[in-house]
């Protein structure tokens, strides 16, 4: 008889200055991070546990994000996906912070030349919002272009990395 190990999920939510965000995880590793404001809230599981304080370090470093004092996540992410997907969403985290890459260039980069809607459906599908940039990802035109979270969120995180686009924290908008 082989033994069923099961993961509880935990996942907590919390407000940010592009909406609400649903993080999830089994309390050492994020698994994701969605934005509920967007074209796919994610609904907690009924048998997903409600864990605030395992998201506590996620919550810090997105708010030090959102204030422009941070430019690089330090958690551990445990995406889950097809291995075509891990390898974009690897890539995503080595577009600089401030920086945008194309689609192209991208699916140039992990190998896949001429990929590029491939390499823009698993940008997507990108299950952990933010700390894997996927908004760094534009058209070949340098227009901004698919965004699950909608252009306009796209834009502000865009904008936050910018340096005059910092976010300043007692007013929750650009100064």
């Amino acid at each position: 008889m082989t033994a069923t190990i099961t993961q509880t999920t935990l996942y907590a939510t919390f407000d940010s200055p592009i909406g609400e965000l649903l993080a999830t995880g089994d309390g050492e590793v994020v698994t994701g991070l969605y934005m509920q404001d967007g074209g796919h809230p994610v609904a907690a599981g009924a048998d997903w546990e409600r864990h605030d304080e395992a998201f506590a370090e996620l919550r810090r470093q997105l708010g030090e994000y959102f204030t422009g004092a941070r430019r690089e996540f330090d958690l551990p992410l445990a995406p889950r996906g097809s291995e075509f997907q891990a390898r974009v969403w690897d890539a995503l985290r080595e577009i600089p912070y401030g920086e945008t890459e194309s689609y192209g260039e991208l699916a140039e980069r992990i190998g896949h030349p001429g990929s590029a809607r491939a390499v823009g459906a698993a940008n997507g599908q990108n299950p952990i919002a933010v700390v894997i940039p996927c908004h760094r990802v534009i058209g070949a035109s340098g227009e901004l272009t698919g965004y699950a979270g909608g252009l306009e969120r796209k834009r502000l995180l865009l904008d936050i990395e910018s340096p005059i686009g910092r976010l300043d924290p007692r007013a929750g908008s650009a100064r």
